[in-house]
């Protein structure tokens, strides 16, 4: 995608110094555009860790040349175990960020340790180029989808109304996203799409991250407060919801950003589809239930009681918003049952959320 004209993938190798990889730094957006130099495993496991770098495919990527990091110290297997085991750990419930781990070590395990860094080098460049290609396919299998839903839309009706949550455009893939990448495609090709955008407390990656996203591109949105969506919904006012995920169980349930359940809940209660958008590096084969399996990361409390933002002034601030006493929970993700996932949107097509789909869609991952 673009910044003001120039092309950026999320994550880039260095083209003076291949041991060089630079992101973004998502912690300042939309307010500075910061662009961070990144050359050891350390530095990526606390860009991680402290979101720095978000959204499951970006997770994996970066998490990727992380371990070519790594190697270049300790090329030796128990090092790579060692280092491998210590990225995984960075965030517990994004499945992308193990899976791009353990695809390197299936890869580099076979070969000698002085072959291992130029190959892990490689490797997660081959991640980043075929996360590429993905998403660039779950856009055109969901621009199909948006295409169906505006042929037949209401007499009078002048625009689509997509609500998303969270963020899931290009800066949480490595570029096009997995939930806005067909809503790029449909603006792109002329369909009038315009978008919801909740704001996603805690972290406001809706207001801060999506409505800068789609900004940035000409994507007609509105932000709107977290708990709006349902009465949005019981207006007639939303056509679908598309939201991207972290992980996805064998049978179809979705672990995404905190609310996003509440979201399908008011969607099924008004009739109004939702759907989700990943690539198949997000389903977890392994596991069944959702809701019981799926370890729910618990971040930090002052993410709840503080907000960031810009002062009257300008300058980037810090808030407090509650009591000083008062102590906060802040469970990072929720699960959205199977049976509220009206389908999931990948790189090889659409299918319903249950187990039989995502078996016949994915027959050589499955087992």
């Amino acid at each position: 995608m673009k910044i003001n004209g120039t092309p950026y993938r999320s994550v880039w190798r260095d083209a003076q110094d291949p041991n060089l990889v630079h992101i973004f730094d998502q912690t300042k957006l939309p307010w500075t555009l910061d662009i961070l130099g990144l050359r050891d495993e350390a530095q990526v496991a606390h860009a991680i860790r402290t979101m720095q770098v978000r959204g499951a495919p970006l997770i994996g990527a970066v998490a990727a040349y992380g371990l070519a990091f790594a190697l270049r110290k300790d090329a030796s297997d128990p090092g790579l175990t060692e280092s491998a085991a210590m990225l995984v750990e960075t965030r517990p419930t994004a499945i992308n960020l193990r899976w791009a781990i353990e695809r390197m070590v299936a890869h580099l395990r076979p070969l000698a340790p002085e072959m291992r860094v130029e190959a892990a080098y490689r490797e997660a460049d081959a991640i980043c180029d075929e996360d590429v290609q993905v998403n660039e396919s779950i856009g055109r299998h969901g621009l199909a989808l948006l295409r169906e839903l505006w042929e037949k839309r209401r007499p009078g009706q002048e625009r689509l109304n997509i609500l998303t949550h969270c963020n899931a455009g290009w800066i949480a893939t490595v570029d096009w996203g997995t939930a806005l990448a067909p809503i790029y495609m449909a603006h792109d090709s002329g369909l009038p799409v315009h978008v919801w955008v909740d704001e996603t407390r805690p972290r406001n990656q809706g207001a801060l991250l999506t409505a800068w996203e789609l900004g940035a591109h000409g994507v007609p949105h509105t932000l709107v407060a977290d708990n709006a969506g349902g009465h949005l919904m019981q207006h007639g006012d939303v056509d679908l919801v598309i939201v991207g995920t972290d992980r996805v169980t064998r049978q179809g349930d979705v672990a995404n950003k905190i609310g996003t359940y509440l979201k399908a809940l008011a969607a099924q209660d008004n009739d109004v589809p939702f759907w989700v958008a990943l690539p198949s590096s997000t389903i977890d084969w392994r596991v069944t239930d959702g809701v019981q399996e799926i370890p729910i990361e618990e971040r930090a409390g002052d993410e709840v009681t503080h907000v960031h933002g810009l002062d009257d002034q300008g300058q980037a601030t810090r808030l407090r918003v509650t009591p000083h006493a008062t102590q906060a929970a802040n469970p990072a993700f929720d699960v959205t049952p199977a049976r509220l996932v009206s389908g999931l949107i990948t790189e090889r097509g659409c299918c319903a959320a249950n187990a039989g789909s995502l078996s016949a869609l994915f027959p050589d991952l499955a087992d």
